[in-house]
């Protein structure tokens, strides 16, 4: 890859929809990853469009959303249309979207509504790559064509969350979760758990008291279930700290699963699973468990976020997915 891959950004678009996009909190890969692609200083960066085997369409939805939107009301056209267009603009200028019928273009986005981009005219996009962190399988996502990448918060001044490194032995919390009550997955787990059990500690809100950080520090599994949407940057979070992630939700197909075995790292359950996480979590062997923390400590490198990227870091894996 590091030898073959070449990149070209379309030029094309002014600020603030086109060339700009959020680098910090929960849309902050897409301004990480362009900011990568089209500072010029990019191993990956072609010097001429010529030169390029993959070209970027250097569109943020999470600015677009910001700009266009006009709440409360959601009408699911206009952000395919003003995609659309664009894309019938660089069309019709350079050779490159027709040669190769999409095949080698793509767009990368953490929004929500990332996916409807396609959805005006699908044939336009049959073989268009989305590197969406929405990779819902059950809303037209496609793995053997689009690319699932992490959902992470970036805190402002930072590249990624927290990392800790609490040994197995010193984590006596079971599980842990806290977040909003965002989607039917979290409504059910809330519905169980809520603070219900000791070992397994699911809030809505955290005590004042309580860093939520230092406590999946302290806790051998932490729970990931999907939001709104399927993605979570608890995955991200979790792994962060060394925590074993225990994955919640239903048709979520995982990021870089196409060189990663997350089974070997991370429990996966579907939302019907719920009920039963405290004896799934309890019937894992001790030795299973040590093993799998030690994978996520392996692994962390492919979910950590670099300026200027570096081999085998997020922006790389993107890459090469």
């Amino acid at each position: 890859m590091e030898k073959r891959l070449k990149i070209w950004p379309y030029r094309e678009g002014e600020q603030p929809l086109m060339h700009d996009a959020p680098a910090n909190n929960i849309y902050g890969i897409e301004g990480q990853f362009m900011d990568e692609v089209e500072s010029g200083k990019s191993q990956f960066a072609a010097g001429h469009p010529e030169e390029a085997n993959a070209f970027y369409i250097p569109m943020s939805m999470a600015r677009i959303v910001h700009f266009m939107y006009e709440p409360p009301h959601y009408e699911g056209q206009w952000i395919p249309r003003l995609v659309t267009h664009y894309i019938h603009f660089l069309a019709h200028k350079y050779p490159y979207w027709n040669r190769s019928n999409s095949a080698d273009h793509f767009l990368l986005s953490c929004h929500d509504w990332a996916p409807d981009v396609s959805s005006l005219k699908p044939d336009l996009y049959k073989h268009f790559i989305r590197a969406l962190c929405n990779a819902n399988t059950s809303e037209r996502f496609q793995p053997i064509r689009d690319i699932s990448i992490p959902e992470i918060n970036i805190p402002p001044g930072k590249l990624g969350p927290p990392q800790l490194d609490q040994p197995p032995n010193k984590r006596p919390i079971l599980a842990v979760f806290a977040g909003s009550a965002h989607g039917y997955v979290r409504s059910v787990l809330f519905n169980y758990w809520k603070e219900k059990d000791a070992e397994i500690q699911v809030f809505e809100r955290l005590p004042r008291n309580r860093n939520y950080t230092k406590l999946m520090g302290d806790s051998k599994f932490c729970l990931c279930p999907s939001g709104y949407e399927v993605a979570s940057p608890r995955i991200v979070e979790a792994i962060a700290v060394g925590c074993v992630p225990m994955i919640i939700g239903d048709h979520y197909s995982l990021p870089f699963n196409d060189v990663l075995d997350w089974s070997k790292f991370s429990l996966i359950i579907t939302s019907d699973k719920i009920p039963e996480i405290k004896k799934i979590l309890k019937e894992i062997p001790t030795g299973t468990y040590l093993r799998m923390q030690k994978r996520v400590k392996q692994v962390q490198r492919h979910f950590v976020i670099n300026r200027p990227a570096k081999p085998y870091d997020m922006l790389h894996m993107i890459l090469h997915s």
